[in-house]
């Protein structure tokens, strides 16, 4: 089993000549965009114009997808590869060149009077039905062609810019750990040591490391954020939680009905805490640097072969396509598995659906938490799965259903883990299961705290890193209220964590939170159902890229907008709460 992931599928090479076709077809392809799209107020064939409008949208998703896709993947191996760093830069600038005549392209589609009226004619438009009805929505935040050209070229040395050296700053960073120089991630894997006093000095080191770089990434979140205000604004959108709820396809309702639930059992999150800084006999709160302590007798670790054979064999009792897919997985060079320097951190999955494939990331190194972040990140290569049979342009799903899958493998890895333990052991498990529940709720929420906060003081001025740091607090002292030792917090969290980097993503936070309490509704709904359910969440994950993200859950019988539905999957949770205090 390889070790680190093999991006053949795509290409082998920048001097792989069928790289370089493909850059000069997206070049050639823009051009062919921009003729086209000059001539569009001229053109009184209204059908011919639509269908070769789809054509070329078509072609440009699947050839940019490609290329975007592939120096992305490389660059997240390789931060300082000068050579990866040129191809994304020249990608992106092709890239930018579409704004112009792919704004004016949606913006014909959306001025047809009576789209209806081809579905019948032709399948495939019918397929893009919703596609066209968003079309429609979004038209109405659109600028000038001109401008919107503008927008993205300007962005290649903006917002893009500075959340490339977030990134970079932060991947290439050197920690100083016991007379040491490590990386980031690796003194941050210290976190899970059953060792106290590696622990503390773990999370010293890493604080103090961020020390040198908060001010370069105080200047990336200030500008990010700015532009994010600047462009909402231009748009018309209230603000740029309203646009990022229109992006994600999702009701401002469901989202309040989700943080009413979550607010209303922050204190069950926090009994949980209080009982764990008992245990390791905190009297103030449990402190940052043990949130992620082992309790227990569990000293599970896994070779990459092991987890293999862990994952397969519980998925395999869920759906045999799964089981299959995460066999696949490993043994054809999908996943990136060891930490290095000049690797980012963490985790993530990137389906390929134009190639069938997925590839992930992950900084493993052998623990029970490593091998519950791969099923997380199989997850999303399920969901990959499921909609790899659409049509091109209907394989995006959006930010909130984006964490269902993942957090769904999560709930299911983690039950049967559970359910075949005991004694001891059974607390560890249990336990590691509410570190990563009360991460999706209590930090996602201090996360969504800061970022609103964020935004809202960036249009009156620019925020030093020191305020930053206070604000980070503010927002931890409420998600976590009395469950954490506030004099051991978190303030550079803003620094470490990229979801608030994206000039095109705002707020990726919340979507953890609802993939966490739908997952864990839609597992309810298995365990009530069994076998049954199957063909309703493979139903439901295939129309995430084709339906509102209200209407996808309906495929499970789910209402979203009722925060009835957040509370009985919070319940869930307060249950193995109880189980734990009763246990441990």
């Amino acid at each position: 089993m390889n070790k680190e992931w093999s991006l053949e599928v795509l290409y082998k090479g920048f001097g792989d000549e069928k790289y370089k076709e493909d850059k000069a077809g997206l070049t050639n392809l823009t051009k062919e965009l921009e003729e086209f799209s000059a001539v569009l107020a001229s053109r009184k064939d209204e059908e011919a114009v639509l269908l070769q409008a789809v054509e070329y949208l078509e072609q440009f998703q699947l050839l940019g997808m490609k290329l975007s896709y592939y120096v992305a993947l490389r660059q997240s191996v390789n931060t300082s590869d000068s050579e990866t760093v040129n191809e994304m830069n020249a990608i992106e600038k092709l890239l930018s060149l579409s704004s112009k005549p792919m704004a004016a392209i949606r913006k014909y589609i959306a001025g047809i009077q009576d789209i209806n009226a081809y579905f019948n004619k032709y399948p495939k438009l019918k397929e893009y039905e919703y596609l066209f009805s968003e079309i429609k929505k979004e038209a109405k935040h659109l600028l000038g062609d001109d401008v919107e050209e503008v927008i993205a070229k300007l962005n290649l040395s903006a917002g893009s810019a500075w959340g490339n050296l977030q990134s970079f700053l932060t991947s290439t960073l050197e920690v100083e750990y016991k007379d040491n120089i490590i990386t980031l991630p690796e003194v941050r894997t210290k976190a899970y040591s059953e060792d106290p006093q590696v622990r503390k000095d773990a999370y010293a080191a890493e604080l103090k490391a961020y020390e040198k770089i908060k001010d370069a990434i105080s200047f990336s979140l200030n500008n990010i954020k700015t532009q994010v205000n600047t462009i909402c604004e231009l748009r018309g959108y209230a603000s740029p939680l309203d646009m990022t709820l229109q992006q994600a396809k999702m009701k401002r309702e469901t989202l309040d009905a989700m943080l009413e639930a979550i607010r209303e059992y922050l204190p069950v999150f926090h009994k949980y805490l209080k009982h764990k800084a008992k245990i390791m006999g905190h009297e103030k709160g449990l402190p940052w640097y043990d949130m992620f302590a082992p309790i227990g007798e569990s000293n599970s670790k896994f070779t990459t072969e092991e987890a293999k054979e862990y994952l397969v064999k519980h998925f395999r009792g869920f759906a045999d396509d799964l089981a299959d897919m995460v066999e696949e997985a490993f043994d054809n060079e999908w996943i990136d598995f060891y930490p290095r320097k000049g690797k980012v951190g963490g985790a993530f999955c990137e389906n390929l659906p134009f190639v069938k494939q997925s590839r992930i990331l992950t900084n493993f190194t052998g623990t029970l938490n490593d091998v519950i972040t791969l099923a997380h990140e199989l997850g999303h290569a399920y969901h990959g799965l499921n909609i790899e049979d659409h049509l091109p342009l209907n394989l995006d799903y959006s930010m909130p259903v984006a964490e269902t899958a993942s957090t769904f493998n999560e709930a299911l890895i983690m039950e049967a883990a559970i359910g075949d333990a005991s004694g001891r052991e059974k607390i560890a498990l249990i336990e590691s299961q509410l570190q990563d529940v009360t991460q999706i709720i209590c930090d996602i929420y201090s996360r969504y705290l800061f970022e609103s906060a964020v935004f809202e003081k960036c249009k009156s001025g620019f925020l030093f890193a020191d305020e930053l740091k206070e604000m980070m607090l503010d927002a931890q002292k409420t998600a976590y209220g009395d469950g954490l030792d506030h004099d051991y917090l978190h303030p550079y969290m803003w620094v470490l964590k990229s979801h608030y980097y994206s000039e095109q993503l705002s707020f990726y936070n919340f979507p953890y939170a609802f993939g966490g309490l739908f997952a864990r509704g839609l597992y309810d709904k298995y365990k009530k159902e069994g076998a049954d359910f199957v063909p309703k969440y493979r139903a439901l994950l295939k129309a995430t890229t084709v339906m509102s993200v209200e209407d996808a859950a309906k495929q499970a019988e789910i209402n979203l907008e009722d925060p009835q539905f957040w509370r009985n999957s919070l319940q869930t949770i307060a249950e193995l709460i109880e189980d734990f205090v009763k246990l441990a």
